[in-house]
């Protein structure tokens, strides 16, 4: 398999329709593991469309190349109440990919 499914976690605001149903807002990512680039996304938002736009707004970046570009990607294109918790969750995500790299590098080096 040529990809990896990581996941970043962040806390949702109160009075969301996500938030009657989980706690924390979570945005899962298959990662191609030679370049990084986001294969597919998904999230905990309550609707479809919702969940279907984040993935349409994350797919094809790059984290090697950092989160910035994805986290402004949201700020201005989505306008919901959890925007604030996505771009907490995308920076939980690429945190979760550095230590991802960090063991890949570790196994290889044994």
């Amino acid at each position: 398999m040529n990809t990896v499914f990581i996941a970043g976690h962040a806390r949702l605001p109160a009075g969301m329709a996500a938030q009657n149903m989980y706690e924390t807002l979570t945005i899962t990512a298959e990662i191609d593991r030679k370049y990084g680039v986001i294969v597919a996304a998904s999230c905990t938002l309550a609707t479809e469309h919702g969940r279907d736009f984040v993935h349409q707004l994350l797919r094809g970046y790059s984290l090697q190349d950092g989160i910035e570009d994805p986290i402004k990607s949201v700020k201005r294109h989505y306008m919901g109440k959890a925007g604030n918790a996505i771009v907490s969750a995308l920076k939980d995500l690429h945190k979760q990919y550095g230590v991802y790299l960090e063991k890949r590098k570790g196994a290889s080096s044994l």
